[in-house]
């Protein structure tokens, strides 16, 4: 697509919101069932295009994109109905006169920048969450996945009603050109470093931005699994390795390093040792259960990284840059400002940092960004709501990983730098959604509100105070309340001189009837 094509994107999807068809909530559907045979019809082409990109087995595809995505559409089309009435705001004495509502619009005209880890679900989930809001779409795959993204531009048009929905082929220059223009919405997934120029851009054209993290220099902090001394350990060290070295590790919630107790160590690598046999037992290069890294830049990187560390590589530790190839990687005696502790890893390599206990192991965490995800690997409910109530982060998942991403009724997002808003499910109409506001007021209300209108007086002002100032409970004299009470009476004392009551004619002001400001003394006594 040419840059001069980009701009005629935009406008046909302006002209296709004006036309407002996308407000029927019948339409709505049908495009979100178009999107669901788009995906169902051309599943092996699909599986065959993520295959040349990414290295990867249909069947690891199947699981962590093919059936989420389409769980996500069946979501989308069962809900949205619901979602989109009307509301009433709920009752309220001063307010239900003007019978206040809350309507569901769409914002308007959006754009959605996917990634290249998981470019089918991260591109199509986003474009039905707005389409059920009633949006237009501009969706702008990563070049880095060129079969998926050449695959996603054919298909579309043939499925999904054009006026509503373009895809942008290209790279730096069409998206460059895209964030030239304001949008109703941008949903931005990928880097921390290309997110800084899409805020900037949308800061310029005052866009609203929902930002997710997703790839290495990633948004936010890296997510750490701490493990637990109560624990099972064979169970949590096969979920910890298929978390880990599933899409080639290349997964924005992956584990990006394991927090375990100095006493558990020996155990926990014997474990991964055996588990990756058993994952892998004519090697992770033979396997086809093993996917590529995206580019040999990113083989590179890894490369470059693994040189640097100051731990001890115990498994793995080979890389194919022109095969697109990192062998799975565990590294122990890692520390905190290591070459492998420095960025998202964002590929197959998992570093091993040592702990005395679960309070050092929080520290750890706390010293760094929020993570995208924090995993939790124990046996004790102490210890986990312990994790909990002491870290913050966008996830916490307990004895399991990643799979939240695709759990029902719940929503997917960062915290401060791991990303801005959520999405998934109802959470995407939200995002796309605008609440509006309309009251409707009657005008025989002014017998109640006419002291709003000047002249004012005191008078007006005790009517007005009885219609707009709530009550609330007496005021609590227990605790720190009691002790600020106190020491404001003590004052009162002091500057009394002992007297009970507050000031000795200390000069105030009042309102007199007829509106005016006039001098008084507080007390005469």
């Amino acid at each position: 697509m040419s840059i001069e094509d980009v701009t005629k994107v935009r406008k046909e999807l302006q002209r296709g919101f004006a036309s407002k068809k996308t407000h029927s909530i019948a339409w709505r559907k049908a495009q979100i069932l178009a999107l669901v045979y788009l995906v169902k019809d051309n599943i092996d082409r699909f599986d065959t295009a993520l295959a040349l990109d990414l290295g990867r087995s249909p069947l690891e595809t199947h699981i962590m994109e093919l059936g989420p995505v389409l769980n996500d559409l069946r979501v989308l089309y069962d809900g949205v109905a619901n979602w989109a009435k009307t509301e009433s705001a709920p009752f309220s004495m001063a307010w239900f006169l003007m019978k206040p509502q809350i309507r569901k619009e769409p914002k308007g005209v959006v754009l959605v920048i996917s990634p290249f880890n998981y470019p089918l679900i991260l591109s199509l989930s986003p474009v039905a969450g707005a389409l059920a809001a009633g949006c237009t779409v501009a969706l702008k795959p990563s070049e880095q996945t060129p079969h998926v993204s050449a695959l996603l531009a054919e298909l579309m048009p043939k499925y999904v009603d054009a006026d509503v929905v373009r895809v942008v082929n290209g790279a730096v220059p069409e998206t460059t050109k895209l964030l030239e223009y304001q949008w109703d919405h941008i949903l931005y997934t990928g880097s921390g470093r290309v997110a800084r120029i899409v805020l900037t851009a949308a800061a310029k054209t005052l866009s609203p931005v929902t930002t997710e993290a997703n790839t290495f220099a990633i948004l936010g902090g890296k997510c750490p699994a701490i493990f637990d001394t109560k624990c099972d350990l064979r169970t949590f060290v096969r979920r910890i390795l298929w978390a880990k070295f599933v899409n080639s590790g290349q997964t924005c919630i992956a584990p990006d390093y394991a927090i375990v107790p100095k006493s558990l160590e020996l155990a926990v690598i014997e474990e991964i040792r055996s588990v990756l046999h058993e994952f892998y037992p004519d090697g992770a290069e033979r396997s086809s259960s093993f996917s590529k890294v995206i580019s040999s830049h990113s083989a590179t990187r890894l490369h470059t990284l693994l040189q640097k560390t100051g731990g001890e590589i115990i498994c793995g530790g080979k890389v194919d840059v022109e095969a697109r190839f990192v062998e799975p990687t565990i590294v122990r005696g890692v520390k905190g400002d290591d070459s492998l502790m420095s960025e998202y890893l964002f590929g197959p390599i998992l570093p091993i940092v040592t702990v005395d206990d679960i309070d050092e192991a929080i520290e750890f965490v706390k010293a760094r960004d929020h993570p995208l995800a924090l995993y939790i690997f124990s046996t004790d409910k102490e210890v986990q709501q312990k994790i909990i109530r002491s870290t913050q982060s966008g996830a916490v998942f307990v004895n399991d990983l990643i799979l939240h991403f695709v759990a029902h009724g719940v929503p997917f997002g960062g915290i401060g730098p791991s990303g801005s808003g959520q999405y998934k499910g109802k959470y995407t109409f939200d995002t796309f959604t605008h609440l509006r506001t309309v009251l409707v007021s009657p005008s025989w209300l002014d017998i109640i509100l006419s002291g709003r209108y000047p002249p004012y007086s005191a008078s007006k002002a005790r009517k007005m105070d009885m219609v707009t100032m709530p009550s609330f409970p007496s005021r609590r004299t227990t605790g720190m309340a009691k002790e600020r009470q106190d020491e404001t009476g003590r004052e009162n004392n002091h500057r009394t001189g002992g007297k009970e009551g507050g000031c000795i004619n200390a000069p105030v002001s009042k309102v007199s009837d007829d509106g005016h400001t006039v001098s008084g003394s507080g007390c005469s006594d």
